[in-house]
């Protein structure tokens, strides 16, 4: 649960902007959208290599 104190005279917008920085920061959200789908793990494992290939490939790029 995240508490996020609240000063006197302080602007609601303001306080609104640090609980959704507090909040992207645990992962709550993020991690609900992971369990949201069920993804095999050898398509997980697939997407991994594929991310890897990619910044390889950025990397070498970068080199020449």
């Amino acid at each position: 649960m995240l508490i996020i104190p609240i000063k006197e005279g302080e602007n609601i917008d303001r306080a609104l902007k640090r609980f959704k920085r507090k909040f992207d920061k645990t992962g709550t959200k993020r991690a609900l959208q992971t369990r949201k789908q069920f993804t095999k793990p050898s398509v997980a494992r697939r997407a991994q290599i594929q991310k890897a290939q990619y910044v390889q490939g950025l990397r070498d790029a970068e080199e020449v």
